[in-house]
């Protein structure tokens, strides 16, 4: 289950860019989050492990981004993370990757939602906002979410014409991935984030899709709680190792 959700996370989550060395899966996109600038070893390898980490630090290093490797306890070589470990990467963002039968889920009555297939300006503007995403970073988001390519919807929950909360979901191969879920500050604790999250469950039903997955960083409690509520369970967890 761990390479089916990755690989799906991979392509719910473009980067600008991708190398493919040795079965190790790096990407770029001008250092906009760790998980499209990141080294995803997913698959066998043959290269000396010396000669690949120093490969792959040349490589981000040349774009003036910090070589971040993305682990999960089924990476190759097994022993990676212990020895970046030793090379002098420290564990950061730790993060529960978590799934939901579809048809079991605990949905409570949905707010009307809107849904676009398209990237929209308004959809853009206020994720930036409510996320706090910086300027220089804008265009980068953009380009990110118009090279998605699997079936996708951004959804949005408006309060007297202002959009409050917002979700992007992603359906491939029978699952259903659940992204950048927020809520406008002033409107948080008044139920926005669980009804997008069951808006894109639905969607995703509607889609074929039998399971949602999402991933949650394990400080934010009060998104660990609500998406406990709604039937997710952890199926592992990832980390990611960057040199301090």
């Amino acid at each position: 289950m761990i390479t089916t959700i990755e690989e799906l996370s991979l392509n719910a989550w473009a980067s600008l860019q991708t190398l493919l060395y040795d079965g190790w899966i790096l990407r770029f996109a001008d250092g906009y989050t760790k998980r499209a600038n990141s080294v995803n070893p997913l698959y066998s390898s043959s290269i000396d492990i010396v000669e690949k980490i120093h490969f792959c630090e040349s490589v981000y290093q040349e774009r003036n981004l910090p070589a971040v490797f993305k682990m999960t306890s089924s990476v190759y070589p097994g022993d990676l993370d212990e020895k970046l470990h030793r090379k002098g990467y420290q564990i950061n963002s730790p993060t529960s990757v978590q799934t939901i039968d579809v048809e079991a889920a605990n949905f409570q009555e949905r707010s009307k939602a809107e849904f676009q297939d398209q990237l929209s300006r308004a959809w853009l503007e206020n994720f930036c906002r409510m996320s706090a995403v910086p300027m220089l970073h804008t265009k980068t988001l953009q380009k990110i979410l118009m090279n998605i390519i699997p079936n996708h919807c951004f959804v949005s929950i408006k309060s007297k014409d202002k959009i409050v909360a917002c979700g992007l979901g992603v359906v491939q191969s029978g699952y259903v991935g659940l992204f950048d879920i927020v809520t406008d500050e002033e409107f948080r604790e008044r139920g926005y984030g669980r009804q997008i999250v069951e808006n894109i469950l639905e969607w995703g039903k509607q889609n074929k899709a039998q399971r949602g997955y999402l991933q949650v960083m394990l400080d934010n409690v009060p998104a660990l709680h609500l998406y406990a509520k709604i039937g997710f369970r952890e199926q592992y967890q990832y980390w990611y190792r960057i040199k301090s």
